[in-house]
Parts: structure tokens; sequence; C-alpha cells
């Protein structure tokens, strides 16, 4: 069965997705997009090092983003720049820097449009083997942390009040950002991964009643998109990634027109 390459991007991208839309759901509530994405840019230096110390991309992603992540609480709590700014200066530091590192390798052949874009197409047994167990291993930290990470999200000073450490919440929320864009690079591209974190978080707030429900809703729509944008794909013989991206914005569009046929329902019948 994963002998065939569609079904392994379909397994590939559902695998992605389940992990994405709760972690997404934090982004949304935290306002953090701009996090994303300069997770996202440290993936490319990511992979520069990779190649340069011919190390596993994926851990060397991860490694890169884990720091960058660490970076930017070290710089938080020394003051002096807004979250924006320092973002920016992460961001666009270790996209500048790891496209000047590619640039130094002229031996190796790089796919630049692949790591920009993704090529889910082209993902191996051993890459969903990857997806799945890292995503597990974000799932089930999820899960046993969602307490603890929810509460500092809502208001720092209750989660200590309540003996909770927010501290240590944010880096477990980070490094568990920093995985999931190490294990989905492969899969919608560096300039596209937080898309699929943002775009079925938001289209899940519009349906949700509860956080719980939120995060699942989330996964739900983000597997609707993979497979949408895949068959798209298929269909119209359009990039991968982008298709995906495409087809996740489709059903926001969706999601909103929906919540507001069902608020005018309740008004009529409530």
């Amino acid at each position: 069965m994963l002998d065939d390459f569609f079904v392994r991007a379909l397994v590939a991208g559902i695998g992605v997705a389940l992990v994405a839309g709760p972690l997404g759901c934090f982004i949304i509530w935290r306002r953090l997009a701009y996090f994303g994405d300069t997770l996202a840019h440290a993936a490319l230096l990511g992979v520069a090092l990779s190649l340069l110390f011919e190390i596993n991309i994926t851990i060397a992603v991860f490694a890169t983003s884990a720091v960058v992540a660490a970076l930017m609480l070290l710089l938080q709590k020394r003051g002096g720049l807004s979250s924006d700014a320092l973002l920016g200066l992460l961001s666009h530091s270790a996209l500048a820097l790891g496209l000047v590192c590619l640039a130094f390798l002229t031996q190796v052949r790089v796919d630049l449009m692949g790591l920009l874009f993704g090529d889910i197409l082209a993902v191996s047994k051993l890459d969903i083997a990857i997806i799945y167990g890292g995503g597990a291993i974000i799932l089930i930290t999820l899960i046993w942390f969602w307490r603890q990470i929810f509460a500092t999200t809502v208001n720092v000073e209750l989660a200590e009040a309540e003996g909770m450490r927010p501290g240590r919440a944010n880096i477990i929320f980070m490094m568990l950002m920093a995985l999931v864009i190490s294990i989905s690079m492969k899969i919608v591209g560096v300039l596209l991964i937080t898309a699929l974190l943002i775009i079925p978080a938001a289209s899940a707030r519009h349906m949700a009643r509860s956080p719980e429900q939120m995060a699942i809703l989330a996964a739900i729509l983000g597997i609707g998109a993979v497979i949408g944008g895949l068959s798209g794909s298929l269909a119209f013989d359009t990039p991968s990634g982008p298709s995906i991206v495409v087809a996740a914005a489709c059903l926001f569009v969706f999601s909103l027109f929906a919540s507001l046929l069902i608020r005018k329902w309740s008004k009529k019948h409530g």
C-alpha cells in the first residue's frame, strides 16, 4: 500500500495535520503567528548546517529551531525589545544566514524550491516513520502538559498562583513547536509550515465551543486540507504544498460562512 507515492503523501500529510492542528490552536490563542514563521525560517539554517556537517536533516532542523526558540525566551527576559521586534530580528537573521550557508555549499546540489515549498510527493517510508514517531511524542507531551500550557496561555499570573510553572510550560511549548516544524518541513516547506499551523486552527475557532473541541476540530480540518489539496494537485497538476494551503484557506472561508449561518439560525430559533 505504501509503495504508491500518492498514498505515502496522504499518510504523511495526515500525520502532520494531526499534530499541527492542536499546536496551531496555541499559536492562535497566544497571538504568536510570527513565532511560527521565525522557527520555520530557522529550519532553512538547520538544513544548511546538516549539509555542512553531514548530519540528519530532521535532527539539525530541530536543534536549530530549539536554539532560536531558547534565544527568543532569553531575549524576552532581558527586555529592551518588543516580542514582534525580537521575532523579526531572529526570523530574518536565521533565514539570511541559512541562504548564505547554502550559497557556500557549491559542491552540493540543493533543491531550494523543495525546501521552501515542500515536496510531499517524494516522502519515503522512513519520512512517514519520523512523522508519526515525532507526532506521537508531540501529542503525548501536549496532552500530558495541556493544563499547564493552557493556563499559562490564558493568564501567567493565575497559573503561578495555582502553583504551576509558566516558564517550564513555555519551554515545553516552544520545543514542541521546534519538533513539529522539523518533522513537517518536507511536507509543505519552510515558507508554508506556518500556514498549516494557523489556518486549520483559525477555521476551528469559528465552530468550537471549548479549547479541547477546537484542538480536535483543527486536526480534522487539517486532514481535510491535506486530502483536498493533494486531490486538487493530482487533478490539476499544481504544486502539492501550496495546494494543501489553498485547500486550508477554502475551508477557512467555508467555516466563516458556516458560523454566520449557525448564528443566524440560533437567533431565529433561540
